[in-house]
């Protein structure tokens, strides 16, 4: 049986989020790299694959799926018969894992995709006070969910956390979190990066992803 096959980039969040399921549940996925700077997600091929040319994109035998959120749930129902507690079967449990992704998709990734994408493809040089100040205004949100928990969802790690901590690790240069104003983000940020797997899967593309920005928005400014 062939092993799944990721078409990803360590600079996306989103692939990122995918990954971190995977290592959760012990899953080697096949990975082919897309390199989205150079535009290899809108070739003819890709878009045949997905007219949505969206990466992360799943090819599990004859099945693609498409969407982050989608394929981590995927996932660990298909693969992660001993880590269900990452999106659990219990329909309230679920339902409170389905809103914390769509807090990602339509809160944190959606802000950090109206700051990055006018500088990084587009040559723009806003970074304004008012987009960042857009984008802390989800560390609130984060904070008062993290209040009574150690995780997004309660007291276990689900694939909420994957997908919100690969968006929030990868913004937080830009729109820094105030460790005063928001310590239960931070806990939870800090209890994250302390999975075995987490600096190499995610940590280490947050930074390069943060870095890349900034000398982005350098260079655009210098035009």
């Amino acid at each position: 049986m062939s092993k799944p096959a990721l078409f990803y980039a360590t600079l996306s969040p989103p692939s990122r989020a995918v990954l971190l399921t995977a290592k959760a549940i012990g899953l080697d996925l096949e990975l082919r790299p897309i390199n989205l700077l150079k535009g290899e997600h809108l070739t003819p091929e890709f878009l045949k694959l997905n007219p949505q040319h969206t990466i992360p994109t799943l090819i599990d035998g004859e099945a693609t799926i498409i969407d982050s959120h989608a394929i981590c749930a995927y996932l660990v129902e298909k693969y992660g018969q001993e880590q269900q507690q990452l999106y659990p079967k219990d329909l309230v449990q679920r339902a409170n894992v389905d809103a914390r992704l769509h807090l990602d998709s339509g809160h944190l990734f959606a802000r950090l995709r109206f700051l990055y994408e006018p500088i990084l493809y587009h040559g723009s040089t806003d970074c304004s006070i008012d987009k960042i100040a857009y984008i802390q205004k989800c560390w609130e949100i984060l904070e008062g969910f993290l209040k009574q928990d150690e995780y997004l969802c309660g007291s276990e790690l689900t694939i909420a956390d994957f997908c919100a901590v690969a968006t929030v690790a990868s913004v937080n240069d830009a729109a820094p979190i105030d460790e005063f104003k928001f310590p239960k983000v931070h806990g939870w940020l800090k209890r994250l990066a302390e999975l075995p797997y987490y600096q190499e899967v995610n940590g280490d593309g947050a930074d390069e992803l943060k870095a890349i920005f900034k000398a982005k928005l350098a260079e655009n400014r210098g035009k």
